[in-house]
């Protein structure tokens, strides 16, 4: 479909340093481009350190930095280059898995432990009707990778071991609605409890400790209702709630951010009027079983968010980024920039990514 292979472009011109309007005596948050060299649109972020980070996205593209952006590595896998790797999980300076998307054999995935040099195919989809849109990791060895539905029903795949290996999961999932999918446009359809910020692993790349450690979600559009489908087991049994947040062939929710187990943010927006895309944000306080749309938050088209911290949270998108600093009740624009995903680390950095081989990191 027309929606997996680009989303709408928007053209802002890139400035060294994007700037930051004021933050109403909170932050002023910014944007500080890096130059890549690149000019694939980057929908793939994993932020590992505040000077480790990993991007991919379109013509194969996969890049890395160790030294927080004054320089920049394509460290794609040979023969990729009709690929696009619309997500990204890094676990350190030298390991990293990508997912690409697309129907039959051009979904797949590749696992590299040495910093790009080599790249190893662990999963190569053989059948026609699925289309894997996304990823999330639990830990350092768990994941789980989201499919459109095929048969009626969302497919899972599952590794135990890091992405070296990869299996289809035999899940009790809800029927899929008939018009119903994922959005891969920001590496965030699919997320888990290991993409919670935790001060007590730095980042979602070690083993949790926490009871509530086999929780995840993942978010549709496409019909009438855009919905969060949730399991409590790790992927293996899922069920299913609608949310508020506007729904129709091209819209719905494209990415889900949760600060603990329990509180959610689910933002999105309709791809046809990006600039104009009301309800298209919503909270959970119940992990995903009720959402409620915000009255104060932007009426535009958000692809991507995250949680910096337990109160502040940016969303951004092709026609800019908001913040917000009261756990989502009111959200402010900072930047009217071009960005389609964004990544945090807790207590240390936050990085986005888009169009143009647009990187940068935030400033406040």
């Amino acid at each position: 479909m027309a929606k997996r292979i680009a989303l709408l472009t928007a053209t802002f011109g890139l400035l060294a340093t994007s700037m930051a309007l004021a933050s109403g005596g909170h932050r002023d948050y910014g944007w500080q481009l890096t130059p890549t060299g690149s000019q694939a649109r980057l929908r793939g972020l994993s932020v590992v350190s505040e000077r480790v980070v990993w991007t991919s996205g379109s013509l194969g593209t996969v890049l890395r930095t160790t030294n927080k952006g004054q320089s920049w590595q394509s460290v794609g896998p040979p023969g990729t280059s009709a690929l696009q790797f619309r997500d990204i999980e890094a676990f350190g300076r030298d390991t990293a898995v990508i997912l690409a998307i697309g129907p039959g054999t051009d979904s797949r995935v590749y696992r590299t432990t040495n910093g790009g040099q080599t790249w190893t195919l662990t999963f190569q989809n053989e059948d026609p009707l699925a289309f894997y849109d996304c990823m999330t990791f639990f830990d350092d060895r768990r994941g789980l990778a989201l499919s459109d539905p095929v048969g009626g029903r969302f497919r899972i795949l599952a590794t135990k071991d890091g992405g070296r290996s990869w299996r289809v999961v035999d899940a009790d999932m809800p029927p899929a609605l008939p018009g119903e999918f994922a959005f891969a446009a920001s590496g965030q359809c699919i997320v888990s409890t290991g993409d919670i910020l935790d001060e007590h692993r730095g980042h979602h790349r070690g083993k949790r400790k926490h009871e509530h450690n086999d929780v995840a979600w993942f978010a549709t559009g496409g019909d009438a209702v855009a919905r969060v489908f949730r399991s409590r087991d790790g992927g293996k049994s899922w069920k299913v709630y609608d949310t508020p947040v506007n729904s129709n062939a091209g819209a719905g929710i494209f990415a889900l951010a949760f600060r603990d187990v329990a509180h959610g943010i689910a933002v999105g927006g309709d791809l046809a009027t990006p600039a104009a895309s009301p309800n298209a944000l919503a909270l959970t306080r119940n992990s995903g079983r009720s959402w409620r749309l915000v009255a104060d938050a932007p009426n535009e088209y958000r692809s991507s968010v995250h949680w910096v911290d337990d109160r502040s949270a940016i969303a951004v998108g092709p026609t800019g980024s908001d913040a917000t600093f009261d756990r989502g009740r009111s959200w402010e624009g900072f930047d009217e920039g071009s960005f389609d995903t964004v990544d945090c680390v807790k207590h240390g950095a936050c990085w986005a990514s888009g169009e143009l081989g647009r990187v940068a990191f935030l400033t406040d």
